[in-house]
């Protein structure tokens, strides 16, 4: 039994908070009590109940007022193996997706092989059960990530497939999307798409505005990404499919998430934390290391973005950990591959960017890191309650740290050297703890 003491816990399920005492069942991974603190109703009954439980404790950790919350869930990230692993490989990813307070991840399947066949996506799976959290995996929407064939959908679903996403290169066959989306339907397992479309884009990770004027290249203009996202929203309505935007950029793709949301239960979208940070200025300011896709954009866009989660437009939080090596993110801007990591700020930016200029509460917070991508990819995750899972991340909201000396194998982050609030104190995965800070 591990007893965590003095903790303020937040359960955006349930919409509880408060000061309590939280008891984990080491060996079964569930939480076996949750008891208040302080007067509460049938106050003796619950503290022979807490004593009887202290007993059983084999280690009690003082949290000492710190916050308590269930382990954040990112259903997007790249770890980069099979294919690679100079980059990263699942068990850095893993150890920086701890680190970051982070107890369920869903890879992203652009991996060499691609997920589009049993063998990589039992590979993947079976590696990550090495890992001490929950990782999950995408398969690819087609064959090779080439657009043109489906995948074996449903053998895929069965075989553990969390979703289906061809990430990092748009659907531009309709005909081949609107299939997917129906036989994804039939397997109970969103499909999430990367909005850009390329034929709009002369040198993509930079926002076609002031920042590709400073570098006097094409970049990425908003209209690729807006083009794309009202045609599969307008898909996706009519066949009824969970269909889930990823890392949403512009206001205007917001607006239209917006109203397809008041037509249909089924229109989800997840948003960066870079991209409710950041502007199109970092890219002046850092070069490749705030290049990304989509790109960074206007103040506007920031704002819509902000108000996008705050209004429910748009799900979550994802952070699109995207490692490359510092060789790599050395290149000139126009040849340096684009992304950057966000597992172990991702938590931090939040508190920095929605809580504490008041756009959020820290429970809304936590509910769209946690609970939200959860309930798109059908986790087993993103609540506190006694018999569920004993995941959970601890952390202190005004204790600062300074971004260095990454878990990731890689550190191509614009937010190295910077002060952040937000200390994660522990991570606990199916009852063990899988991170001390």
């Amino acid at each position: 039994m591990l007893y965590l003491k003095n903790g303020y816990m937040i359960d955006p399920a349930s919409g509880t908070e408060g000061y309590f005492d939280i008891f984990i069942d080491t060996e079964d991974g569930k939480i076996a009590k949750i008891l208040p603190q302080g007067a509460q109703i049938n106050h003796e009954m619950t503290e022979n109940v807490r004593t009887d439980e202290v007993e059983k404790a084999e280690e009690t950790i003082d949290l000492n007022g710190q916050y308590v919350a269930p382990g954040l869930v990112d259903v997007h990230v790249h770890f980069r193996d099979p294919g690679f692993t100079h980059k990263e490989d699942i068990h850095t990813g893993a150890a920086a997706a701890a680190r970051g307070g982070f107890t369920s991840v869903v890879l992203m399947a652009n991996t060499k092989p691609a997920v589009d066949h049993a063998e990589t996506l039992d590979y993947v799976l079976k590696k990550g059960k090495e890992t001490g959290i929950h990782v999950y995996s995408c398969a690819n929407v087609t064959k090779g990530l080439q657009g043109k064939e489906l995948t074996d959908m449903e053998s895929l679903s069965r075989l553990g497939a969390a979703g289906f996403t061809d990430d990092g290169i748009p659907l531009m066959d309709e005909t081949l999307l609107r299939e997917a989306l129906r036989r994804a339907a039939k397997c109970g397992k969103p499909i999430s798409l990367h909005e850009e479309n390329p034929a709009l884009i002369t040198n993509n990770g930079v926002n076609a505005g002031r920042a590709a004027a400073h570098f006097g290249i094409g970049g990425s203009p908003r209209e690729a990404e807006i083009s794309m996202v009202e045609r599969d929203l307008q898909i996706a309505l009519e066949e009824e499919a969970d269909l889930s935007i990823q890392h949403i950029s512009t206001k205007e793709a917001v607006e239209l998430v917006r109203q397809a949301k008041k037509k249909s239960g089924h229109i989800y979208a997840e948003a960066a934390p870079h991209h409710f940070t950041l502007t199109e200025e970092a890219v002046i300011q850092y070069g490749t290391l705030a290049k990304m896709n989509p790109p960074l954009r206007e103040e506007e866009d920031r704002l819509a973005i902000i108000e996008g989660l705050r209004d429910g437009t748009i799900d979550m939080i994802a952070t699109d950990h995207a490692p490359h090596s510092a060789q790599e993110k050395a290149k000139p801007l126009t040849e340096a591959p684009s992304g950057i990591i966000g597992l172990e700020t991702a938590l931090s930016l939040g508190i920095r960017e929605l809580v504490n200029k008041g756009y959020l509460s820290m429970r809304e917070l936590i509910g769209k890191m946690s609970l939200a991508p959860a309930k798109l990819y059908h986790l087993d995750a993103g609540y506190l309650k006694e018999g569920g899972p004993a995941d959970l991340v601890v952390f202190d909201p005004k204790k600062e740290w300074v971004v260095k000396n990454f878990a990731s194998k890689s550190a191509n982050s614009p937010f190295v050297g910077e002060t952040l609030p937000g200390v994660v104190s522990y991570t606990i995965c199916g009852g063990k703890v899988v991170y001390r800070g």
